[in-house]
């Protein structure tokens, strides 16, 4: 989705449009989702806390201004500092707790383990499914974070045709991982 686009859906969001806000979400939560994920570091708290910044851009959606900078930089920006407070906010740990609670071992049980590696290797089989070049470029984007365009240069395609082969691929994975 481009950039002017997403400014409009922001524009019609500031006058409380639900469905450019379904469209917003669509549109742009996949990435915040990983800026989030990529500076929280769990899971969980970076899906809260993506609840939480689209509960700021539904509140300040009035507040972006299209002459002064690009929409995605803008809800990025949101969604970082967000990340930034919530680990700021984070109980900080103290000198005099107790140090058998240091000593405590946080690794996953054997079972937790196992079930993970299984996990694991039914991925990386169903990207075995893929063609080598996307499955290259699925890794590129979503674990490497590369953008769109980078992408197509990198595999000397039109940018469309990237969209497309990123949405073909996931979509292959999920019917994989489903089986």
């Amino acid at each position: 989705m481009t950039d002017d686009t997403l400014a409009s859906l922001l524009a019609r969001v500031a006058t409380q449009d639900r469905a450019a806000f379904r469209e917003l979400y669509s549109a742009s939560s996949a990435k915040l989702f990983g800026t989030l994920l990529r500076i929280l570091g769990n899971r969980a708290e970076a899906e809260d806390a993506l609840q939480e910044v689209f509960t700021r851009v539904w509140l300040r959606a009035a507040r972006f201004d299209a002459e002064r900078g690009r929409a995605m930089t803008w809800l990025i920006a949101i969604a970082r500092n967000h990340a930034i407070d919530r680990i700021r906010a984070r109980p900080q740990q103290t000198a005099g707790e107790d140090e058998t609670d240091l000593l405590a071992d946080t690794r996953p049980g054997v079972e937790a383990g196992l079930i993970a590696r299984g996990e694991a290797q039914r991925v990386i089989e169903c990207m075995n499914t893929l063609e080598p070049d996307r499955a290259e470029a699925v890794r590129g984007a979503y674990l490497g974070g590369l953008s769109y365009q980078a992408l197509a240069e990198k595999f000397d395609v039109p940018l469309n045709t990237m969209r497309t082969w990123l949405r073909r691929s996931l979509m292959k994975l999920k019917d994989c991982l489903e089986a």
